[in-house]
């Protein structure tokens, strides 16, 4: 499967942040390419990150987000207690199935977002102490996931030249010889 490496703006702005979000997730998918369960699964720093993980956290972000704007509950509920699970395989969880959820949740997202009557519509945030007890746009939920997901693509840059040396542009490569 080939992914977004730039960004357009097809005909709208609902496209355009679709897009966006798109291109973002491409960076993701593209860092764990190649890879098996194990390597995804490394830790190449101190840090808890690792890309099997960061495609699952941010899948679970998105699924989320999406939930709460439609007034739903996220399919997957993290507290203290369960935070490190999702960045780590669990139980039978394999990147392959984690991108298949995600490639689902990607199309529920943007099947809403082109759905919804306005980018205007509001719902609330939810409760947590980084968060004021506002509504927010669904707008600016576009602009939150393009934010969190372009952050973690980032992470998973670094990560995946430490596992083994590829950069991104040798990424971008490999997959459009796929």
């Amino acid at each position: 499967m080939v992914t977004h490496v730039h960004a357009e703006a097809p005909g709208d702005e609902r496209g355009a942040l679709l897009s966006y979000l798109a291109a973002e997730r491409g960076g993701i998918r593209r860092a764990v390419l190649g890879l098996t369960d194990e390597q995804a699964s490394s830790r190449s720093t101190v840090s808890e990150l690792c890309l099997a993980g960061l495609v699952k956290h941010t899948a679970e972000v998105e699924q989320s987000w999406t939930a709460r704007a439609r007034g739903e509950q996220p399919a997957v509920r993290r507290d203290e207690s369960n935070w490190s699970e999702s960045f780590r395989l669990v139980g039978d969880e394999t990147v392959e199935s984690l991108l298949a959820g995600w490639d689902k949740i990607a199309a529920e997202t943007e099947a809403f977002i082109t759905s919804a009557p306005s980018l205007d519509d509001t719902f609330e945030l939810p409760e947590a102490p980084w968060f004021p007890r506002e509504h927010v746009s669904l707008r600016w939920m576009m602009l939150n996931l393009i934010r969190e997901t372009a952050r973690h693509a980032g992470h998973a840059d670094i990560i995946r030249e430490s596992v083994d040396g590829k950069t991104a542009f040798e990424l971008v490569a490999l997959e459009q010889a796929e």
